[in-house]
Formats: structure tokens, C-alpha cells, sequence
């Protein structure tokens, strides 16, 4: 896309903004908004307008987007020499336009606060002066009714109370406050307040409406469990999710085990004892056949090694209560004493342990280092001893051999060379240290959870360690291991921040030059490994990327590349695909940079198949090139050229049978790497869908049945299972856990790469409302809430919790309105899953803002949410379902504490 061929068209500044969300940050669209706005086709205050209003789509919230859209402005505004109001507010627009400018401005504001931002961008600094800038344009609020000015000041104050505003911003939005509440006058403001003031007491008691008290709940535990570990069905692929809201991600599991202690109103025994026995049925469902087929050693090492230390900084978090150190013990103690009378479920965590937790078959080192398969429950007896969350008083009369236990055999050989257990992992694994022996260490470390603590340690400390590092031998090592043995990183990312892990490594390649190096294609291929390890690791872990070493889909017009890489294209192009090349020569190798070539690669394919198709280059020139891709040299770039092609095959259609032929033979090759079928086979199983829905036939040299048997095989399925069904049997399969006693698990993000976050909800909705009317009520208002309200990992992906208040619900309330008598179940599950939700969210809101201290702004927040569910419910004057919600919340005297909108049950 060029300059010049956007001018061709005619200017739409919403459809202008509208290309970010397929080309985020980019910097030809700048220059053309720039360009607009410098010869007066758009005036800044239309510009902003508009900006604003599209920024509220989820898909426009990239940080790089934003950040260059508010510069635009700001910058724009600047250089006019005009004063706000002429410059970013036109001089004839009324306060009442102009204060929803404004509210949408502060939805930005709140965005920029809950995004990933990087360094490199100053969202949150260029969203503050956009608000400060269109604040000052506020000078007559005469038509502003008091309606109107309750709704922004509950906003404004809201924002006040949850975000770390700078004090510039804050100033002016206290000032703004201010005004407003001139407006609602007195008594309103004082029934405002006392409302809010009520809904900060977070009243902790059950209602009829968010259904009978238990002192059981084995479904939300084991679903907020499952979401910290997070296992898939086949092939041994462990999914551990730590991004924000994983085990290894330490402040924000708290707050979720914070949040349930709130919700459920439960002691500190009784939390416990739920915890304990949600873990364990998570281990026994794990075994050699089913659906947690060879989970067991994830999740022994996340319930043995992980989980005692997050009870313990979850007692710490709650310290402010006055609950004592004592008092925490005695209710472990008292768990573990209920616990453990489940000799059935005890005998069972055993069993597996000794199925699967001895020595892998097969393994070199199976004779000399076998070991008796370990107690599993005197493991974690052991564990919780060690983070003095129980005595050994106690732990003796649970289990009287636990002082008699063998230390393992990878620690007494730390302790015979008089080294700490840390010292002797990082001095066995060097660079020296072969491929099988590595890998042989790994097995044994992933097999003693007494060592993750320390193995991850040493893991963080390389990775640390590579900033100015010239050896590109030692990270491709550690790289290559990593994303090889998917355990020992899941071990990994239990203990310490994946994300950081990723920065030093970016940092690493960002940094690295080939110029100086003796083999620069052997030292190319070691990058290579660097490069797919971040790849990889960015998308199973669900990290928010960096644009660059994502490999962006991004095939740009060659005239717009800058001038460095424009020269490394036409390099690049010329030895790859031009029949008199000699191939790839080093000094091309050591003229490039990684980060140019991920840049460059979409193109040089997109271009060298536009010359075959013209009939300007030989098949045979073609297919010499894209062989270069297949081996460890180049197939490091193969992430953003497989998407890139996905997308010209899905524009094309019946045209596109070179872009077929080529992405066979890149799919195809043994030596494609893991990773990229990993995160192309979503999309490939999207398009090979689309083309047979569409009915366009392949032609004889195209072998979709092994195309679609690869990309099926890298996410776990096979061909026996739809994969459009996987949302539905998730679902079902979640329900049916429930049903049977067990911890359920369903991975949303998964789901949603699948389906769209709206027909994702409605599908969520017809299922749990056929299993309510089967009597799981309970089950199905669990599943509703935790699937709600639980936090999406992917920084592209939607909150479900606004979609399905503002969206999905209003569609079902009309749907049951036009027959009631058909759906009167539906109603009660309805008032059920709302109440629930609703109160759910107040109480992670809560826990995250204590535990993580403002790191995490939701928005819109649980209050909001309410107070327009609300209106909408009043809106509804002829709704009977409308009618019994609204009565059956008001009922609550409990949910009314929370929500004080709903007090009055007029409609």
C-alpha cells in the first residue's frame, strides 16, 4: 500500500482508521493522515472526532496504533498555533457534542491504563493530553441536565478512584468533578455518594438470587485451577498460561484466589479444604488415557511446587485483615485433615503418580537413575512443610514416614559436590553440554519438583545475562531446548515471568550484528533458533507481542520500504529467485539484519509468485528460492510468509494456486519448524474450511488431506474431530466434569480462536441452558461466571463480560419475551448467571485492585456494567423477563449492597 494509491481514493477518515485494525501502527496510513490534515482535506477537531469513536474497538486497541493516532492529533493541533477550541473542538459544536468527545476520550484513557504498553510507546502520557486539551474546551455546561452530568461524573470519579492518573490529568478531572456536581445539585450528589459508598462495603453474603449457599464448589475451583494450568487433549502439547493471570505470574493468581474467598463468603478452613480438593481431583484425572493424557508431571509440578508458594503469598496478601500466621496454619491444617479422609481420592493421586511418575519408558538413563515412584500426597505434605503452612508435629501425624523420606537422587548429587542446588543445574547445562544430555537432565529435573524453583532460576539468569552477549551459541541452545521439551518450559513459567524472559531475548536480537562473526550462515541458523523460540513462546504463553519479531503478515508495495530495506529486498530477491544467483552468498548474510529479514520475507514470496504467475519466472527459479525456507538457514521466517500467503489464498480464491503450491511445500517439509505449524494452524484450518464451504476444488498437485492432517496435529485434534465443533464440545465436556464430581476445564482462548467472542457467548447460552433444564443449575450459573468474568490471555481478545451484557443479553431477554411460558427455566438461570457475574467481577475488581495494587484497570468496571444494565432493564417498559430480573435483584438485600442502581424495581 503506497502513498499514492491511497490518494487515488477519496478521503474517508473513518475508513482510513478503520485499515489500522489490518495494518496496526503503520506507518504509510500516518502519512497519509498527516498529509489530510497538513493541505486541509480533514480538520483536527473531525479527526479527533472520529479517532475517538473508533478507538472503542476492541480491534483498533494495539498500543502502537493508538499512541501514532493521538500523536497525529496532538502534533497537528500544535503546529496549527490554535488554541483547543478552533483546533480540536470546532468553534460552533455544542457542549453536549463535545462532552461526548470527551467520554470518549476518557474510554481511551481507561484502554491506554489497561493495555501492555511498551517503552517505546507513551499511550497512557498522549491520552492524558488529549483529555486535558479537550477538557479546556468545556466553558458552558448550561445544557448540560442533570441526567446527563450524573453519568459523567460517575465516570469521571470512578476514573479517579481506580486509575494512577498524572497529576496534570488528575487536576483537571477533579476540576471537572466539580463542575458537575454543581449541576446534579445537593441531594442528588449526596445520594450519589452514598451510593458508591455502599458499593465499596462489598457486602459478603448470599442471596436467593445468586443461589443456595454451598460449602462445596469443586466447578469454579477447578476452572480457576485449569485456567493456571492450562492442559490440551493429545499429543503431550501442556498449554501453562502465565501471562497475566498464570501460575507464574505471581500477584494476580493471588487476586484470583482473593476474589473467590470474597464471592463464595467461605472461611479460610473451608477455602482450603476446596482448593485442596479441586487440586487433587485435577491430579487424578490425569493418566495415561483420556482427555488429561500425560498431564500428570505438569501438574504435579504446578500442586507440589508452585501452588504452596502462591498459598503463601496469599496468606501475606491478606495480612491487613488480622487474621494471624497461627490462625492460617490451624485452617490449613484443619483442610488437610478433611482432605485427606478422601482415601478414595488420595489412593487415586497415587495411582497416578505411580503410572506416570517414575521414569519415562524408553529413556537411556532408565536403569541408572529409576527411582521408587514417590507418595504423591507425602510430596506435597513435604512442600507445604518447607513454606511453614503447616508444623511438623502435624505433618507426622498425617504421615509418619515423612521424615524417613530419600532425598532424590538430582539434589544429593548437588549436595556430594558442595555446591547449592542452583550452582549445579546452571553448571550442567553450558554450552558444552550435548543435545542428549540436556535434554536427559531436563527429564530428570521436570521429574523432582524440588528442583523448578531452582532450574527456573537458572533459565531466568541466562536469559538475563544475553544483553551485549556475542555468543549466538549458548541462547540458540537454551532456545532450542525450551521450545523442544515443552515440560521443562512449562516448569519454567510456574516459577518466574515468561515476559521477561521474551524482553531480554528480543533484546538479544535486537542487539545482535553478524558483521564480526567467522560463519555467519551457521551463526544465522543459531539467531534462527532465538527467533522461533520468541515466536512460539509469545503465542502458547499469550504474552502481548512486539510487531517486529511477531513476523508480522505484513507484504509491503516495494516503494515504500525505507532505504535499508529496499536495498536488503532487492539483495534478498535477486539471490533467491533469479536463475543466474549462486545462491546465498555470506556477505549478503552479514549485511542483514534479523529483524530486516522477518520484515522482508512476506514480500520476496508475495513478489516472486506475482513474477510466476506473470510468466516472468521459471517454476523451477521459484521453487529453487522457496527451498531456502525449508532448511535451518531461513525457516525461522516462515510465521509471518505462511499468514501472509493464508491471506492472498482467502483474497484470491480460485487465482491462487501458486500461493497453494508453495505453502505445501513450506507445510509439507519435515524440517518445518514446530512453532510455525503451532500458530499458522488455526488460520490454515480456517481457510482450508472456507475454500470447501465455498466449493472451489484443489487441483491434483495440491494435497489438502496432509496439509489439513499437519495443521490438525499441531493443535492437538485429529481428524476424527470438526474442528469448528471444538467450541460446543469443550463446553460439553466442561459440563460433564461437573456432572461427575470432577474439576471441569475449558480453554476460552482456544474457543475464541475458533469462533467470534459474540457467537462463542450464544453458543455458551444454548448449552448451559439445556444442561439447567437437566437440573445443573448450579454447575451451569459456575461455568457462566467463571468463563465471564475470567480475564482473556490474548491481548487481542475481547472481554466476554460487556459482550454479554450489552449484546447477547438483550437478544435472549427478546427472544424469551415473544414465548415466557416456553422459557420460564431460562429466566431463573438468567437472574442466576447475572447476580453471580455481576458480583463476581465487583470482587476480582477488588482483589486486584489490593493484591496488584493498580497494575490492572478493568474497564468498564463492574459498576458501570451494572448501571447500565439497569437502565436498559427500565428502558424495557413492556418486558415481562425485563420486569422479573429487575424485581428478583432488588430482592437481594445482599446484591442491592453491591449495586445500589437496582434498590428502586420500578420499570
Amino acid at each position: 500500500m503506497s502513498l499514492s494509491e491511497l490518494t487515488r481514493h477519496s478521503f474517508q477518515s473513518d475508513s482510513v482508521i478503520g485499515l489500522y485494525r489490518s495494518y496496526p501502527g503503520h506507518i504509510v496510513l500516518q502519512g497519509y493522515l498527516e498529509y489530510a490534515i497538513r493541505e486541509g482535506m480533514l480538520s483536527v477537531a473531525v479527526f479527533v472526532a472520529s479517532f475517538l469513536q473508533a478507538s472503542r474497538s476492541p480491534e483498533l486497541h494495539n498500543p502502537a496504533t493508538l499512541d501514532m493516532l493521538c500523536r497525529i492529533a496532538l502534533d497537528a493541533h500544535y503546529s496549527s498555533g490554535m488554541p483547543p477550541i478552533g483546533s480540536v473542538v470546532s468553534y460552533s459544536e455544542s457542549s453536549i457534542v463535545v462532552l461526548g468527545t470527551i467520554q470518549d476520550a476518557l474510554a481511551l484513557l481507561r484502554t491506554a491504563h489497561s493495555l501492555h504498553i511498551s517503552p517505546s510507546h507513551q499511550l497512557a502520557s498522549s491520552a492524558s493530553e488529549l483529555v486535558i486539551l479537550l477538557l479546556s474546551c468545556v466553558t458552558d455546561m448550561s445544557q448540560v441536565s442533570t441526567a446527563q452530568a450524573m453519568v459523567h461524573f460517575a465516570d469521571t470519579n470512578d476514573m479517579l478512584q481506580t486509575l494512577r492518573l498524572s497529576p496534570d490529568v488528575r487536576h483537571v478531572l477533579e476540576t471537572f468533578a466539580m463542575s458537575l456536581s454543581l449541576i446534579i445539585g445537593d441531594d442528588a450528589k449526596a445520594a450519589r455518594e452514598a451510593q458508591m459508598m455502599q458499593s465499596l462495603q462489598l457486602a459478603l453474603g448470599k442471596s436467593d438470587v445468586l443461589g443456595p449457599s454451598s460449602d462445596a464448589d469443586t466447578v469454579t475451583c477447578g476452572l480457576v485451577l485449569h485456567n493456571l494450568v492450562r492442559d490440551t487433549a493429545s499429543l503431550d502439547i501442556n498449554w501453562l498460561i502465565p501471562s497475566n493471570f498464570g501460575a507464574g505470574s505471581g500477584p494476580e493468581a493471588v487476586a484470583c484466589f482473593v476474589a473467590i474467598l470474597r464471592w463464595t463468603s467461605w472461611t479460610p478452613t473451608l477455602f482450603y479444604t476446596q482448593m485442596l480438593l479441586s487440586a487433587l481431583n485435577c491430579v487424578s484425572q490425569c493418566g495415561s488415557t483420556g482427555l488429561y493424557t500425560g498431564t500428570f508431571s505438569l501438574w504435579r509440578a504446578f500442586v507440589i511446587g508452585r501452588l504452596p508458594r502462591l498459598f503463601v503469598m496469599f496468606e501475606k496478601a491478606l495480612e491487613a485483615e488480622g487474621t494471624t500466621e497461627d490462625e492460617w496454619r490451624a485452617a490449613m491444617q484443619a483442610a488437610l485433615t478433611a482432605v485427606l479422609q478422601h482415601s478414595d481420592l488420595v489412593a487415586r493421586c497415587d495411582h497416578v503418580a505411580s503410572q506416570t511418575g517414575g521414569a519415562q519408558s524408553g529413556s537411556e538413563y532408565m536403569q541408572e537413575d529409576l527411582e521408587t515412584p514417590r507418595s504423591f500426597i507425602r510430596e506435597f505434605l513435604q512442600h507445604l512443610l518447607a513454606n511453614c503452612l503447616i508444623d511438623h508435629t502435624f505433618a507426622v501425624t498425617m504421615d509418619h514416614m515423612i521424615s524417613n523420606e530419600n532425598i532424590p537422587r538430582l539434589r544429593m548429587e548437588a549436595q556430594d559436590t558442595m555446591m547449592d542446588l542452583e550452582s549445579y543445574l546452571e553448571s550442567k547445562l553450558t554450552a558444552e553440554t550435548s543435545s542428549d544430555d540436556a535434554k536427559l537432565l531436563l527429564e530428570r529435573i521436570c521429574r523432582d519438583p524440588g528442583c523448578h524453583a531452582a532450574f527456573a532460576q537458572v533459565i531466568h539468569k541466562r536469559f538475563t545475562s544475553l544483553t551485549g552477549a556475542s555468543d549466538v551459541e549458548l541462547p540458540s541452545h537454551f532456545s532450542k531446548l525450551l521450545y523442544s521439551h515443552e515440560a521443562a518450559l512449562d516448569i519454567v513459567s510456574l516459577h518466574v515471568s515468561v515476559s521477561e524472559i521474551l524482553s531480554h531475548a528480543l533484546q538479544f536480537l535486537s542487539d545482535y550484528d553478524c558483521e564480526t562473526v567467522g560463519d555467519p550462515q551457521t551463526a544465522v541458523s543459531h539467531l534462527g533458533d532465538v527467533v522461533l523460540f520468541v515466536q512460539s513462546t509469545l503465542a502458547r504463553f499469550q504474552v502481548p507481542p512486539t510487531d517486529l519479531f511477531w513476523s508480522p503478515a505484513v507484504i509491503y508495495a516495494v516503494e515504500t520500504l525505507k532505504t535499508e530495506n529496499a536495498t536488503a529486498f532487492t539483495a534478498w530477491f535477486k539471490a533467491l529467485f533469479d536463475s543466474s544467483s549462486e545462491g546465498i552468498e555470506d556477505t549478503i548474510l552479514r549485511s542483514t539484519k534479523p529483524k530486516t529479514l522477518l520484515l522482508i520475507s512476506a514480500t520476496l514470496f508475495s513478489h516472486a509468485i506475482s513474477a510466476r504467475a506473470d510468466k516472468k519466472m521459471d517454476a523451477d527459479v521459484l521453487n529453487n528460492g522457496v527451498s531456502y525456507f525449508t532448511g535451518p538457514l531461513l525457516n525461522w521466517t516462515l510465521v509471518g510468509v505462511v499468514k501472509a500467503l493464508l491471506r492472498e489464498i482467502q483474497q484470491k480464491g480460485v487465482s491462487a494456486a501458486i500461493h497453494l503450491e508453495v505453502l505445501q511445500i513450506l507445510l509439507l517439509s519435515p524440517s518445518c519448524p514446530r512453532p510455525v505449524l503451532n500458530l499458522c494452524g488455526p488460520g490454515l484450518l480456517r481457510l482450508l474450511s472456507a475454500r470447501k464451504a465455498q466449493g472451489i476444488a484443489e487441483t491434483s498437485r495440491i494435497d489438502s488431506a496432509s496439509i489439513r492432517r499437519v495443521a490438525l496435529q499441531s493443535l492437538g485434534l485429529n481428524q476424527a474431530g470438526g474442528w469448528m465443533d471444538q467450541p460446543r464440545l469443550a463446553i460439553r465436556e466442561a459440563l460433564q466434569s461437573a456432572r461427575a464430581g470432577k474439576a471441569p476445564s475449558i480453554d476460552i482462548d482456544r474457543c475464541l480462536t475458533i469462533t467470534s467472542p459474540s457467537k462463542f457467548i450464544q453458543l455458551l447460552w444454548s448449552e448451559l441452558s439445556v444442561a439447567a433444564s437437566l437440573g445443573q443449575m448450579e454447575d451451569s450459573r459456575r461455568m457462566a461466571t467463571f468463563i465471564l468474568v475470567v480475564l482473556p490471555r490474548s491481548p487481542g481478545t475481547p472481554r466476554l463480560l460487556p459482550l454479554f451484557f450489552h449484546i447477547i443479553l438483550p437478544s435472549l431477554i427478546t427472544t424469551i419475551d415473544q414465548q415466557p411460558q416456553e422459557h420460564a427455566m431460562d429466566i431463573e438461570l438468567m437472574v442466576a448467571i447475572v447476580s453471580s457475574v455481576l458480583t463476581a467481577a465487583l470482587h476480582l475488581e477488588w482483589a486486584m485492585h489490593v493484591v496488584c495494587q493498580d497494575k490492572y484497570v478493568l474497564s468498564p468496571s463492574s459498576m458501570s456494567i451494572a448501571r447500565k444494565l439497569a437502565e436498559d432493564l427500565r428502558r424495557r417498559k413492556h418486558s415481562h423477563t425485563s420486569a422479573v430480573i429487575i424485581q428478583r435483584l432488588a430482592a437481594s438485600p445482599s446484591f442491592v449492597a453491591n449495586f445500589p442502581v437496582f434498590m428502586s424495581t420500578e420499570i
